[in-house]
């Protein structure tokens, strides 16, 4: 089970760091320098695909670590 979730969180890392950075810088985001932030922008092609990936697999992860920790 560790090995699985080893995995998973590897793989969560790296999907993480695939994704497109939607503010271009973080104090943009404290000083409100980009509106477009938080607008509904539909996702296409690979973007929605990664974006699927890593909640699947943020999922994935949460649910192995609950039950590593209820098995013990």
């Amino acid at each position: 089970m560790e090995t699985i979730l080893l995995v998973v969180s590897i793989l969560l890392i790296a999907i993480v760091l695939l994704q497109s950075n939607k503010a271009s810088d973080a104090g943009q985001i404290i000083t409100g320098g980009n509106e477009a932030l938080f607008t509904h922008q539909k996702e296409r092609g690979l973007e929605l695909l990664i974006s699927r990936l890593t909640l699947i697999l943020g999922v994935l992860f949460f649910v192995i670590s609950l039950i590593m920790f209820l098995q013990k």
